[in-house]
């Protein structure tokens, strides 16, 4: 039988989906087979969009109907007729199909937004009931007094007690942050004990619509602009109605400008404030009339290089298009990845997991799934938080990342390059550069420190003083000096940069920790079920045995590191004594070293991939061996082998890899891939944030 908690908003507008987001990350990082379920949707017309969210982020293998139960106007029509209990019939028979497939389901209540709204808080607790689900009540704070809010509490008790509907408890969402104390203090005089209680400060930006929902809600035409400008929030709408210097004075950061398509003089100068350090950056540009620039006005403002904004058509006139304009929702959609960082993270800050999981009687699954490890690796980096440099700072990909990782707290950052071009890039995408640190070498103090320190470690190398301060102008040397004097502890390059050029610097001072012959590199793969970890797929092209053994200690280390038993196989294309060849022995004389400077470690090779991985297998190849039929770290011969694996298993397999993290370093430093998304920056940085934990050497 699965467990199960119902959501349920005590009235309208109360930012359900940020709980329920925030909830959902916490189940999906510790249950294997998570569900979810809403009773009623507003309509089978369209697309329910919190099962939207909810099934692609989290992967979730459902069919859209086995997620819900009926529609409003059908559980509307029945109960006029006398027909409730069909309603709940219903609800409960498509639950429990689903329930079968699940080791826990979420259950979100109905939205205040449909024929249900005049009796939908005992409605949802009354379906609770049927359900056997405890019910977490949802109270909208947004411009309420604490007294106001301690009201919406009784209400809600009275009608729990009524229905005797099991509650665990009480968040109080979008209220003031000043009354986050008072609100909590009184809530637990009307909560009993065993009850949660939690208050959430409301935040602006996940209250404002981003430009794809507008581009959605009024059905328009993208004229100019890339995806990621369509995400950028829009905090107020301005009406391009006057002369063209009042309209450059009223403009603010993150407004839409609506402006009829025909006034391309206004257009121009919209499009020279997002050039210019003196205006501020506007969240988007509205054509109205159905009329757009003429191609030439086009083709110049598409050669502009630099201009990080979005331009949409409508065929509507500007009044009833700003009516329109009132009417669209805001809401956290799959592809917007910043929204639902500033979501999550606002939930992590205001809500104590530990306390929600407890209630609930959450345990951990021995399963682990992409979003445990992420979640994991997110926990453990907060834990012990520290500083990481990143060098790429020109680099789109790495600001977003970095305001992800700023949203959730994850690690401090610093960040290389011209401050005022760097503010200037973070200013158009949007993001809050308050807690993010700008370095300049070329203008920093530190720089004739850096290169006296160079100066001093590779002078017998013939490096001249000169030399070593033009050095250490380069972003990357910089930010490796950075984490070897201790200016931060980490760094993370290669987004825009080559693999040579990201870590050269990191082998010729930070070195390899004692023992340790070579840097390598492991990936971890994450698979439906479980982590493996894949190595040497990144560094080393043709490893000799000595080096073989280094790289599977390291991977093995790297395992243990990050939560995964390590169980390692030395991979070939032969298992046991059966094969011949200088290429199997060289990793049977590699697994035979291993052992012996490593002896705690269970290894095995040579051993073929089926014969490591598939117990069936295994039981042929290699019966009675600790590793075969359930390895969990796998070491390739070559580099050629190990990164056409490792591509052709995440490809084959849908599998999330995460890497490659560099291993045997002093101090860690981690190199991208040039075609990395934003998610894997993220993930690479808590990566060399927990890297950073480990004592330096060991």
């Amino acid at each position: 039988m699965s467990r199960s908690l119902f959501l349920a908003a005590a009235e309208p507008e109360s930012g359900k989906s940020l709980v329920l987001l925030g909830i959902m990350n916490l189940l999906a990082s510790q249950v294997g087979r998570v569900g979810f379920y809403r009773p009623i949707i507003k309509s089978r017309k369209e697309t329910d969009p919190h099962i939207k969210l909810v099934s692609e982020r989290y992967d979730l293998p459902f069919e859209y109907d086995a997620m819900y139960g009926l529609e409003s106007n059908d559980a509307l029509m029945k109960i006029q007729q006398g027909d409730t209990d069909g309603v709940i019939t219903e609800i409960i028979n498509k639950f429990k199909k689903l329930e079968k497939r699940c080791d826990f389901i979420l259950v979100e209540g109905t939205d205040y937004s449909g024929s249900l709204s005049p009796f939908e808080f005992d409605f949802n607790a009354r379906i609770a009931n049927h359900l056997g689900t405890p019910i977490l009540s949802i109270i909208n704070g947004y411009m309420k007094s604490v007294s106001e809010i301690l009201d919406t509490a009784h209400v809600i008790k009275s009608m729990l007690k009524k229905e005797k509907t099991p509650s665990i408890g009480t968040i109080v969402n979008r209220a003031e942050e000043s009354n986050i104390d008072e609100i909590i203090e009184k809530l637990k005089k009307i909560n009993s004990k065993d009850e949660i209680t939690f208050a959430i400060p409301d935040r602006e930006i996940l209250q404002r619509p981003t430009m794809r929902q507008i581009k959605d809600g009024l059905n328009a035409e993208i004229v100019f602009g890339d995806e990621e400008a369509l995400n950028h929030h829009i905090y107020d709408y301005k009406i391009a109605a006057m002369s063209l210097e009042r309209i450059l004075a009223h403009t603010s950061d993150g407004s839409l400008v609506i402006i009829p398509g025909d006034r391309t003089d206004v257009l121009l100068a919209l499009i020279m404030t997002l050039l210019s350090e003196n205006y501020p950056h506007i969240g988007g540009i509205l054509l109205t009339g159905g009329v757009k620039p003429d191609p030439y006005y086009m083709k110049l403002i598409e050669g502009i290089k630099k201009v990080n904004v979005s331009m949409l058509s409508v065929y509507t006139d500007t009044y009833n298009t700003t009516m329109r304009l009132n009417k669209i929702p805001s809401q956290l959609t799959p592809e917007n990845e910043r929204r639902l960082a500033i979501a999550i993270g606002l939930f992590e800050q205001f809500v104590d997991g530990e306390a929600l999981s407890k209630s609930i009687s959450i345990t951990r699954s021995s399963i682990v799934t992409p979003v445990m490890f992420e979640f994991e690796i997110f926990e453990r980096a907060r834990a012990q938080r520290k500083h990481i440099v990143l060098p790429e700072s020109n680099d789109e990909r790495i600001l977003e990342a970095v305001d992800i990782l700023q949203r959730r707290s994850v690690v401090d950052i610093t960040l290389l390059g011209k401050e005022e071009e760097i503010k200037q890039k973070i200013g158009s995408l949007q993001i809050d550069s308050k807690k993010i640190r700008i370095i300049d070498p070329a203008k920093s103090k530190l720089r004739k420190k850096f290169a006296e320190e160079y100066f001093s470690l590779r002078q017998h190398k013939g490096v001249s003083e000169d030399a070593a301060y033009d050095i250490m102008g380069d972003l990357s040397y910089f930010g490796t000096m950075m984490v070897h004097l201790g200016y931060a502890d980490g760094m993370v390059s290669g987004a825009a940069h080559t693999t040579q050029h990201t870590i050269r610097p990191a082998f010729e001072f930070i070195k390899t920790k004692p023992g340790v012959s070579i840097v390598s590199s492991s990936f971890f793969m994450c698979f439906e079920d479980r982590v493996l970890v894949f190595g040497d797929c990144a560094v080393n092209p043709n490893p000799n045995a000595e080096q073989l053994a280094d790289i599977a200690i390291s991977s093995a280390d790297t395992a243990m590191s990050f939560g995964v038993d390590p169980r390692v196989a030395m991979l070939s294309y032969s298992t046991g004594e059966s094969g011949k060849g200088a290429d199997v022995e060289k990793v049977r004389n590699a697994t035979k070293i291993a052992k012996k400077r490593r002896p705690d470690l269970s290894i095995e090779g040579p051993i073929q991939y089926d014969a490591a991985i598939d117990a069936s297998v295994a039981k042929k190849k290699m019966p009675g061996s600790e590793v075969a039929g359930k390895a969990t770290v796998f070491i390739f011969p070559d580099l050629n082998t190990g990164n056409n694996t490792y591509k052709a298993v995440q490809r084959a397999a849908n599998v999330v890899a995460v890497g490659p993290v560099l291993q045997g370093l002093n101090k860690p430093v981690n190199d991208l891939s040039r075609g990395c998304l934003v998610k894997d920056i993220v993930n690479t940085v808590a990566i060399t944030a927990i890297q950073a934990q480990i004592e330096p050497g060991k």
